[in-house]
């Protein structure tokens, strides 16, 4: 089966269609019930015909008995708006920099606009969705978050208001779940103050997989995968090979958060985490229900 068989159905026969929903079948029995994450983030949500793609997806899957979970960012959302106050963002480690001002607009993109934008487009495709922030049945705990600073072994750095995880709760999610709701977090977590914290959205979407003992964690990104040192597509990383990438340098950037929360999400109980490319079509669709694997999976040894 092509990628394009897989996408688009309209110009095969009926019974080249049908065997296309068999190769489902067993996808779908092996998953039905299961928890599974996705964090949504990178072109997936900027494309139009991606948002649409991705929110079909994410219907079908629960109508078909699976859980799935929507974790957002918003950094492109985030960028423009901050661009427009005259602020430019700046980033330590792949964290984005965040004083009191830069917090603001941060929760009034990822809650007021970009949140909201998905579950419109979950409803419209079909789905019932809910929208959910830290705060909401105490989701979220979160403190400042501790940064060392690799020039100084004995520093810190301060990076404003962006979040280290404390706890998560997961008793609201779970009785959405339940009641046949899809749950759209954003990465909005809060201080023992009542203070707001801009956590990474990878970061949220590895420790609420864990928490909630997910079948998978699906990291949706701007590449083909983890990709090593001369460009080339890693299909299959173990967590050990994970530390060497990282004490090479291979790893950095925004993609240090990310494989982080995929290598603690793989040692801790999520039986897979897979780094895909968001700007294929249906790609959470491909990943979980054909038999051709896309990006890069982590396994716990």
């Amino acid at each position: 089966m092509t990628e394009e068989q897989s996408v688009d159905l309209s110009g095969i026969s009926p019974r080249h269609k049908a065997e296309i929903l068999s190769e489902a079948l067993p996808y779908i029995r092996k998953f039905h019930g299961k928890t599974i994450v996705v964090k949504y983030g990178g072109n997936a949500m900027t494309d139009p015909a991606l948002q649409a793609d991705f929110a079909e997806d994410v219907v079908l899957l629960k109508l078909v008995g699976m859980n799935p979970i929507v974790v957002h960012g918003g950094g492109p959302q985030i960028e423009g708006a901050l661009n427009r106050v005259g602020k430019k963002g700046t980033f330590v480690q792949g964290m984005r920099v965040t004083d009191e001002e830069t917090m603001e607009v941060v929760e009034w993109v990822l809650v007021g606009q970009v949140q909201q934008d998905i579950v419109g487009l979950i409803t419209h495709a079909g789905g019932k969705a809910i929208g959910l922030t830290g705060r909401d049945g105490g989701l979220i705990r979160a403190r400042k978050l501790k940064m060392k600073d690799p020039s100084d072994a004995n520093a810190e750095l301060d990076i404003g208001f962006v979040g280290d995880i404390v706890s998560i709760d997961p008793s609201l999610v779970k009785a959405l779940q339940d009641e046949a709701f899809i749950p759209v977090i954003s990465p909005i977590g809060f201080g023992e103050q009542n203070e707001s914290y801009n956590i990474n959205a990878d970061v949220v979407a590895g420790k609420l997989a864990e928490v909630l003992h997910a079948e998978k964690l699906m990291l949706l990104t701007n590449t083909p995968g983890v990709l090593d040192k001369d460009g080339n597509l890693l299909t299959d990383l173990t967590t050990s090979k994970i530390d060497e990438m990282f004490a090479d340098g291979t790893l950095s950037g925004g993609m240090l958060p990310k494989i982080s929360s995929a290598l603690d999400a793989a040692r801790n109980g999520v039986k897979s985490v897979h780094i895909i490319d968001g700007r294929i079509p249906h790609a959470v669709l491909l990943e979980i229900l054909t038999e051709q694997a896309f990006g890069t999976m982590i396994h716990s040894r």
